[in-house]
């Protein structure tokens, strides 16, 4: 009987007699930057019962994360295996890691295609639970790629199929691309949106404070925005629609939150658009919760594909009117009123009035009004712990 998500489950399950050590499970990542993906695994880090479950984190980069000082805090090893390119160099040193390291109950991949690889040496390597996760959809713009990428997918996807015993995905579109559209009859798959902490949201904060730090001025209107600076988030587009929306509310600014290969590109663009003076580049930051709270006005996130878009579900939760492009899943349309969606076929000119008409028609929510959407939801971190450790523990159980 395939295990459920949405079976009925305590806080921390009981191990088996068979099974009294802790469970052992090895994530599989890029790297532990500050990404969604990466961030929403640092919150099961923080809060999945260690005692019970030992987390160990394989990355592909002999380069330090920036999560990689607390992930070590916390117990967990992290663990390189930068050989992507040289697959028979990767096979030798992943058996060694399970060698060395493990046994492992869990291997639990996150690097989308290539958890095919992953979970096929994991596999013949005996370990019992092998977790395929998805958490984007890149389907728009792998349908212009090659053969030889599109013969790569095509073998990816089957080696996840016979490999996985199960599957978890961020939303519907998330499955629809690394599945296939037969996962909603596959009973191994199982919806999993990536949980939010919500704690940071209750605690009061002074908009003055906040915007004291990039000069901000208290009275400004400020289109903030949350993400990589890579061509998925489409900041080209994004400052565009800023500068426009800019000219026609001259007291108003844009704050970048993230860091990525396209940051040098985007700031000579904002200043070849005369708007550099009221761009704020924020780099990596660990007070998101703070800034979307005390140093925006509205939120804007013309994404070109997405798993789901964390990101947009925080500045929910800080009350913010989103606008946001139509291939956001809309699985991260959580509170109520605060999300419009607009095409990327629009002109910049129609996303800068829609911002601002939206943004004039949605009065900003309080966490009163928004959390309460939350908690109950399963965007709620403390709702998706408790699956994730019953999923591994029926792992060990096994």
């Amino acid at each position: 009987m395939p295990f459920q998500l949405n079976a009925p489950m305590q806080k921390h399950p009981e191990l088996s007699d068979s099974a009294k050590h802790p469970v052992r499970i090895l994530h599989v990542v890029g790297k532990m930057d500050r990404g969604g993906l990466e961030t929403w695994l640092m919150r099961v880090l923080r809060s999945i019962d260690r005692q019970h479950f030992q987390i160990d984190i394989m990355v592909h980069s002999q380069a330090a994360g920036d999560y990689d000082p607390e992930v070590l805090a916390l117990g967990c090893r992290i663990l390189p295996c930068p050989y992507l390119t040289q697959p028979w160099r990767y096979a030798w040193e992943f058996k060694r890691v399970l060698s060395a390291y493990g046994p492992y109950d869990v291997v639990h991949s996150h690097v989308h295609f290539f958890s095919g690889y992953v979970l096929q040496i994991a596999k013949a390597a005996k370990v019992p639970c092998l977790i395929a996760h998805s958490h984007n959809d890149h389907r728009a713009i792998e349908r212009s790629k090659n053969w030889l990428r599109q013969g790569y997918l095509s073998l990816m996807k089957r080696s996840i199929s016979r490999s996985m015993t199960h599957g978890l995905t961020t939303s519907q579109q998330a499955a629809l691309d690394l599945f296939g559209p037969a996962w909603v009859e596959d009973e191994r798959i199982n919806l999993l949106f990536s949980g939010l902490d919500l704690h940071p949201f209750v605690t009061e904060v002074a908009p003055d404070d906040v915007r004291q730090e990039w000069q901000i001025p208290a009275d400004a209107w400020v289109i903030g925005h949350v993400g990589r600076f890579e061509p998925q988030k489409n900041h080209d587009f994004l400052v565009r629609v800023a500068a426009e929306a800019m000219h026609q509310h001259p007291n108003s600014y844009l704050l970048l939150v993230g860091q990525g290969s396209l940051q040098p590109q985007i700031e000579r663009q904002v200043r070849a658009l005369g708007i550099g003076d009221r761009v704020v580049f924020t780099g990596p930051r660990s007070d998101i919760a703070a800034i979307l709270l005390g140093g925006m006005d509205a939120f804007l996130f013309p994404s070109i594909h997405e798993g789901l878009g964390v990101a947009i579900v925080e500045a929910q939760a800080a009350g913010l009117p989103c606008l946001i492009s139509d291939v956001v899943p809309v699985e991260a349309d959580v509170v109520p009123g605060l999300v419009r969606r607009l095409s990327l076929a629009r002109s910049t000119v129609e996303w800068a009035n829609a911002l601002l008409t939206h943004s004039r028609n949605t009065p900003r929510k309080s966490v009163k009004e928004t959390l309460p959407s939350l908690e109950a939801s399963p965007f709620n971190m403390e709702n998706t712990v408790p699956l994730l450790e019953a999923l591994y523990a029926a792992a060990a159980n096994q």
